[in-house]
């Protein structure tokens, strides 16, 4: 029952904060600091680090899963902890460049440009899915639900896998196309 409570109080924050980080980063993503007229540097070294966190936090979610499944659970639970942090720590430098800086369009002509835009895309909208799902796995395993975490588990992991995985995919695309 102390279980269940926990889950129901966090409910409301995941519900929040679902809502809440997507709005925001959009409404950010469209605040141009420079063209505001306040007078910051533009923070066009931040890309390849946001993108090299991304990756990070692939690997570190492969090897949260390989430590659960080799029984190993303090590492599994330290681990995605750490994963957790990396994909805060890209919002805040995401925001923070686009807040900064003009946008970057890709210049990629012919199939290759629908290519990234379908990995774009994809990478968008299951970004603001996997907020929720990462939110409710982590809860439930706080809780100590530890069937209904694992039943979860298996959705969020791939689609947080996808999401780190093709911000370093778009990154990469569009990296020949930053002007520095």
């Amino acid at each position: 029952m102390e279980n269940q409570n926990l889950e129901t109080k966090y409910n409301k924050w995941i519900v929040t904060l679902s809502i809440v980080i997507p709005l925001v980063v959009a409404l950010l993503f469209g605040v141009n600091l420079r063209k505001l007229g306040f007078d910051v540097q533009p923070l066009s070294f931040l890309p390849p680090i946001y993108a090299t966190v991304n990756g990070i936090t692939a690997i570190i979610l492969i090897l949260a899963v390989r430590a659960i499944k080799n029984g190993k659970v303090k590492l599994h639970e330290n681990l995605m902890k750490t994963a957790i942090a990396c994909s805060v720590a890209f919002l805040v430098m995401y925001v923070a460049y686009h807040m900064t800086s003009d946008s970057t369009k890709f210049g990629g002509e012919g199939v290759i440009k629908y290519v990234y835009y379908f990995i774009l895309v994809t990478h968008i909208i299951l970004s603001i899915i996997i907020i929720p799902l990462v939110l409710i796995t982590y809860v439930r395993a706080l809780a100590e639900v530890f069937d209904k975490h694992k039943k979860i588990a298996r959705i969020t992991f791939p689609i947080w896998l996808y999401v780190a995985v093709t911000g370093v995919v778009v990154y990469l695309m569009i990296s020949p196309y930053y002007v520095y």
